[in-house]
C-alpha cells in the first residue's frame, strides 16, 4: 500500500461505518471485549505503547484504544497484523472466526447458521431478488429505503451481512440452490 493509502486508512478507519458492536448484543460485546483485552495484554507484555503498536500494524492510536476497549470490531487484517507484530503464533488471528460473526446483527446470525448447514436451499420471491443474488447497490437501496429509516452505520452493517450470505456459494460441496424469480411487466397507459 502506498504512503498516501496508509495515511488515508489511518485517518478514516475510526469513522468507517458498520464496525461498532450493537449495544444490545451481549454475546457480541463479550467476544469483542475479550479480543480487545487479549490484544491489550499482549501489547503491554511486548512493551509497546498504543501509538507504537498502531504504527507497526498500520492503524491509528485511536483505533487501537477503541479495539482494546471493546468499542470497535477489528478487521481481519488488523488481527493478522497484530498477530505478526506481537508474535502470537496465530492465536490472535484465530479470533477472526468469532469476530466475523459479531459484525452482523443477531437476527442475521441465525439465518447464517441455517444456511451454513443447509443441504439444499429453495427460495421463491415475487417482489425482490433474494440476498443470495443481490448486488451491494441493490441491497443498500432496499435497506436504505426502510421506514423508519436506519442509520447509515446500520445500513452498511446490514448490507455487509446480506452479502456475506453469498459465501454459501463457495462451500464444498455447495448445496443445490434453486430460485424462482417472477417478472411481471408493468403496463399502464401513458397520455
Amino acid at each position: 500500500m502506498s504512503v498516501d493509502g496508509e495515511l488515508a486508512r489511518l485517518t478514516t478507519e475510526t469513522d468507517e461505518p458498520g464496525w461498532e458492536v450493537e449495544p444490545d448484543d451481549e454475546w457480541g460485546a463479550a467476544v469483542i471485549a475479550t479480543v480487545g483485552r487479549q490484544l491489550k495484554l499482549r501489547r503491554e507484555t511486548a512493551g509497546l505503547r498504543a501509538a507504537e503498536f498502531g504504527t507497526l500494524i498500520g492503524y491509528g492510536e485511536d483505533l487501537v484504544y477503541k479495539v482494546e476497549a471493546g468499542k470497535r470490531i477489528p478487521r481481519q487484517e488488523y488481527l493478522d497484523r497484530a498477530d505478526e507484530v506481537l508474535d502470537a503464533g496465530g492465536l490472535i488471528a484465530a479470533a477472526w472466526e468469532d469476530v466475523k460473526r459479531v459484525r452482523y446483527p443477531r437476527k442475521v446470525r441465525e439465518l447464517g447458521k441455517l444456511e451454513a448447514q443447509a443441504v439444499e436451499i429453495g427460495v421463491y420471491e415475487c417482489n425482490i431478488i433474494a440476498g443470495l443474488l443481490q448486488t451491494p447497490e441493490h441491497a443498500r437501496a432496499l435497506i436504505g429505503a426502510a421506514q423508519p429509516p436506519e442509520t447509515p452505520d446500520d445500513v452498511e452493517r446490514m448490507v455487509a451481512a446480506r452479502l456475506a450470505r453469498q459465501s454459501v456459494f463457495d462451500r464444498v460441496p455447495a448445496p443445490p440452490i434453486h430460485f424462482v424469480l417472477e417478472e411481471a411487466p408493468l403496463r399502464r397507459q401513458v397520455g
